[in-house]
């Protein structure tokens, strides 16, 4: 009795032994297998390479226009200002056909008149950047809203930072 009882054991223990050693193929949203059986890791290279960045998301990336933001009262593209603008030269160089408006925006303080023309410093600021990058000045149009179309209302110098920008905008 106790001969089969312990055959018995030894059987499922090697089953749950062997089971617990398969590899399972897993699936990418593509429907890709994305993990290749066992027999066929071991001869694959040591190193393991980065999968590639989906196209979808690569382009998402890119298509992305994003704005340029200003010290107070100035029109001198920041530092970290670049960033966004490269991205924005990166869209327009996939997008050969593309033309975009550079929007020049202000904060609330100061006249009327000196913010529209703060804003079109900004907004020609930035052109002149995507044109120094290599970009074709006739796919760039720019306007300037001054203190007229606020992103954000509040009374703050982290609201009033969110509306001293360049907006980007496909035409």
């Amino acid at each position: 009795m106790k001969k089969g009882f312990y055959l018995i054991l030894v059987t499922i223990l090697a089953g749950v032994i062997i089971s617990g050693c398969a590899k399972k193929a897993t699936t990418k949203a593509e429907g890709e297998l994305a993990a290749k059986p066992a027999v066929e890791e071991k001869a694959s290279a040591p190193a393991a390479k980065e999968e590639p960045i989906p196209a979808a998301a690569e382009e998402k990336k890119i298509l992305e226009l994003k704005d340029a933001f200003f010290d107070f009262d100035k029109s001198l593209i920041r530092d970290d200002a670049k960033a966004p603008l490269q991205n924005n030269a990166e869209f327009l160089r996939a997008n050969k056909n593309t033309k975009i408006v550079i929007e020049g925006h202000c904060d609330e303080r100061g006249t009327i008149e000196y913010n529209i023309a703060l804003g079109q410093r900004r907004a020609e600021s930035a052109k002149r950047y995507l044109v120094n990058l290599g970009i074709d000045a006739s796919r760039i149009g720019t306007v300037s809203y001054g203190k007229e179309r606020p992103f954000c209302k509040e009374h703050n110098e982290d609201c009033y930072q969110s509306n001293r920008r360049a907006h980007f905008i496909v035409k």
